[in-house]
C-alpha cells in the first residue's frame, strides 16, 4: 500500500476530497478505488496508478484459529510482522510494528538480533491494522484493541506511533477508544515524559521482566543508561500527570526471573496502587526456555497475596512462530 501521494494527487482540489478518501479507506475499509463511486471515475484512474491500496502478506493462522500472523511486505521491499489475537471475550486485539527491527538488543527478543533498518511511516503502521480490519469486516466483525507490543521501540518512532494514535481514535476514521490502545516501551525515559504530556488515555506498558538492575541489565542493555530507580521515578511521574494504572510486562524465563526473592523485589520497586503485572508466557526464540506451569502459578499467587493485580497473558500462536520477529528472522535466513 502506498498512500505517501495523495496530498499529492489532491493538491488543488477541495479539501473534503482528502477526508473523503480517508474514510473510505480508513472507515469503510474499501480495498479499491473503484468502489468509491462517489469520486470522479478520472480521479480514481490517478489514485489507482499512484496510491496503491494493495497489502501484500503472507498469512499464518494457528490450529485453533484464535491467532492470525501477518508477514507483510512494504513497498521497499522490507518485510514487518503484526498479528491478530481473537480472544473469548470478543475483542479483537491488533499487536503492531513500528520499525523494521529494532536496535534495543534484548536477549529474548527475536527482533532485537535483527538490529534496526529504518522507522515505519505512519502509513505503514496504519496499513497493519488495515490489513486485519479488512480481514475481519468479512466475517462481519472489527478490531477492538490495538497494541504497539510488535517489532521496534514505539519511543524511537515517537511522532509516527503518536500520530497513528490519533487516527486509530478518531471517530471519522477506525473510532477506537484510547483505552483501548497500548504502547510498549522498554524503558526510554525521554519516550515516556512525551506521553505523559500528551495526557492520552492510552495504555502504557513497560517492558520490565526483571525486578533488579543486575538481571534486567543481563537480558536488557538498555538498563545500563536508564537503570530501574531512574525508570520507576519516570513512570511514577507519569502516574501523577495521567492518573492511570502501569501495565509492567513480564516474560516468565525458566531459572532467570521467577523465583520467590524475585517477587519481593518487585514488591519493593512497584507500588501496588499504581502499577499491575501482566506474566507473560514465553515464546520461546532459542535463548531461553518458559518458565514452567506450577512456577508460574506460585509466582502469580505471591504478588497476589502482596495486593498486586496480576493478569496472565495467554501464549497466543507458538505454532505460527507468533512471537516478536519471528518470521522475519527466518524469511532472511531463506
Amino acid at each position: 500500500m502506498n498512500l505517501e501521494r495523495l496530498k499529492e494527487v489532491l493538491e488543488g482540489m477541495p479539501a473534503f476530497r482528502e477526508k473523503q478518501i480517508m474514510q473510505f479507506i480508513f472507515k469503510n475499509f474499501v480495498e479499491d478505488f473503484d468502489e468509491m463511486l462517489s469520486l470522479p471515475k478520472d480521479l480514481r484512474e490517478e489514485l489507482k496508478g499512484k496510491c496503491s491500496l494493495k497489502i501484500i502478506a503472507e498469512e499464518f493462522v494457528s490450529d485453533n484459529k484464535d491467532t492470525v500472523k501477518a508477514l507483510i511486505s512494504l513497498e521497499d521491499g522490507e518485510k514487518i510482522e503484526a498479528v491478530l489475537m481473537r480472544h473469548d471475550d470478543g475483542r479483537n486485539t491488533v499487536c503492531v510494528s513500528c520499525q523494521v527491527g529494532c536496535p534495543m538488543g534484548c536477549a529474548f527478543c527475536a527482533t532485537g538480533k535483527m538490529g534496526l533498518t529504518r522507522n515505519l511511516t505512519m502509513f505503514e503502521i496504519l496499513e497493519q491494522v488495515l490489513f486485519f480490519a479488512r480481514y475481519l469486516k468479512k466475517e462481519d466483525s472489527s478490531v477492538t484493541n490495538v497494541v504497539f507490543m510488535g517489532m521496534g521501540e514505539p519511543m524511537l518512532n515517537y511522532d509516527n506511533v503518536i500520530g497513528t494514535v490519533r487516527m486509530l481514535n478518531d471517530k471519522n476514521y477506525f473510532n477506537i477508544g484510547a483505552r483501548h490502545i497500548s504502547i510498549s516501551t522498554c524503558g526510554l525515559i525521554e519516550g515516556i515524559k512525551k506521553l505523559a504530556e500528551e495526557r492520552l488515555q492510552v495504555n502504557l506498558a513497560i517492558s520490565l521482566h526483571s525486578p533488579t538492575d543486575e538481571k534486567r541489565g543481563a537480558i536488557m542493555p538498555v538498563n545500563a543508561k536508564y537503570p530501574l530507580k531512574v525508570l520507576v521515578e519516570a513512570l511514577n511521574d507519569y502516574y501523577e500527570k495521567v492518573g492511570r494504572k502501569i501495565m509492567v510486562e513480564y516474560l516468565m524465563l525458566d531459572g532467570v526471573n521467577d523465583t520467590g526473592e524475585d517477587v519481593e523485589n518487585l514488591a519493593k520497586l512497584l507500588s501496588k496502587e499504581r502499577f499491575f503485572l501482566n506474566l507473560i508466557l514465553y515464546n520461546p526464540t532459542g535463548n531461553f526456555s518458559p518458565s514452567k506451569g506450577p512456577n508460574v502459578k506460585k509466582f502469580k499467587e505471591l504478588l497476589e497475596k502482596k495486593g498486586f493485580t496480576v493478569t496472565q497473558r495467554y501464549r497466543f500462536g507458538r505454532g505460527i512462530k507468533a512471537a516478536c520477529g519471528q518470521l522475519v528472522t527466518e524469511d532472511k535466513e531463506d
